[in-house]
Order: structure tokens, then C-alpha cells, then sequence
């Protein structure tokens, strides 16, 4: 598993199919690949990101407006082949020095409790795209077939798959590609990119 944004010319993959073209050249194909975090309109990451161990984009301990602003946000994180979710304050306090991060927001489950400023009740419906990590170090990936309120949401990362944290990725542009499926969503340009690749043999 790792995280994209740029291609070697420096310029953001914008989608899987061009990240797919690029794999292919290195000997590597896609497996899974979903939107990994929000960004500006030229594509580049809100927050943090880290590639390769190099920060790329510095973390955002900022309030604002909008889902990324809706503290606690937090930080999904790759290192040796390990992966976490963490709160950012916590994720800073901790110093992981990852292989591979994301920055997003809001976190979904924080230590097992559902975000505090979600409503059971809310009629904000959306597509909406996750990622958590179980008690087992399993990633899960996961987008809504249909709209779904954040509580919901943050319920099914908890609950059902056992995700003492987890957190969100975005909601309108949320988009999936699993190999050997029709699933190759491609409607919206996308930032950072979560994949998980095989090598070709």
C-alpha cells in the first residue's frame, strides 16, 4: 500500500487511470485505489503529506470552514509496513516519520468514540469515502453505496468492522478502482490517491 499525488514529470496523477499507466512502466499494476484526502483546486494537498519519507505538504493544525476544519481531524499513516490512523495532535505528539501519510478530516472514530460534533439525526446525506484500521492492523477502505449521514458513517468504521479510529476522506468527488471489476470511477480529478499494488512478475 502506498500513497500518490505527483507523477516524475511533477505533475498530480489526477486519477487512476494515469496512475495505472505509470505503475505498469515501473512493473507494478493496481489492485484497489481510492481518493485519499482533500485538496486545492491545482490538485496539491490540503494538509499533510508525506511520499516516499520526504513531506511533501506540511500538517494543518489550523480551524476553519468546511469537513477538513471540523476538528479533530487527523492523519492515516503507512510506516514499514504498518499503517495507523491518528488524531493530529496526537500524530504530532508521537513523531511517527512515516514511509506514507494523507491528512483529512473529520476523524470518523477517535479511541473507539464517534466524532463528538456528528448528529445521529442529521439530514446531510452524501456519498462518503473512509479509511480505519482494525485490531487485527487491517486497512479498511470503504465508500457508501448510497448517501449517508457522518454518524452512520463513523457507526459502520466502529461497530462493524472494529476500527478504534478511522477517518474521512471526502464526499462528493468520492471515487474507487478495484482490479477485475467494472468499479474504475473517473468522474472527478482527484488529488492524493490511496493504492494498493501488486508487481508484475
Amino acid at each position: 500500500m502506498r500513497i500518490y499525488h505527483l507523477d516524475p514529470e511533477g505533475r498530480p496523477f489526477g486519477g487512476f487511470d494515469s496512475l495505472s499507466r505509470q505503475l505498469w512502466k515501473e512493473r507494478h499494476y493496481l489492485i484497489a485505489a481510492m481518493n485519499g484526502g482533500m485538496y486545492q483546486p491545482d490538485l496539491s494537498p490540503v494538509g499533510l503529506f508525506v511520499e516516499h519519507g520526504f513531506e511533501r505538504q506540511a500538517i494543518s493544525t489550523k480551524s476553519g470552514w468546511g469537513n477538513f476544519h471540523l476538528l479533530p481531524n487527523g492523519v492515516f499513516w503507512l510506516k514499514g509496513g504498518r499503517a495507523g490512523v491518528a488524531e493530529t495532535s496526537l500524530y504530532l505528539r508521537e513523531r511517527i516519520a512515516p514511509d506514507y501519510a494523507t491528512q483529512s478530516g473529520p476523524m470518523l472514530v477517535i479511541d473507539g468514540e464517534i466524532h463528538p460534533r456528528f448528529l445521529p439525526d442529521s439530514d446531510s446525506l452524501k456519498i462518503r469515502n473512509g479509511i480505519g484500521v482494525d485490531e487485527k492492523g487491517r486497512v479498511q477502505m470503504v465508500i457508501s453505496e448510497a448517501p449517508v449521514r457522518f454518524y452512520d458513517f463513523a457507526l459502520l468504521f466502529r461497530d462493524q468492522l472494529g476500527c478504534r479510529n478511522a477517518l474521512y476522506l471526502d464526499g462528493t468527488i468520492s471515487s474507487l478502482y478495484v482490479a477485475g471489476t467494472s468499479r474504475r470511477d473517473g468522474l472527478f480529478p482527484l488529488g492524493p490517491i490511496i493504492a494498493v499494488i501488486g508487481t508484475v512478475r
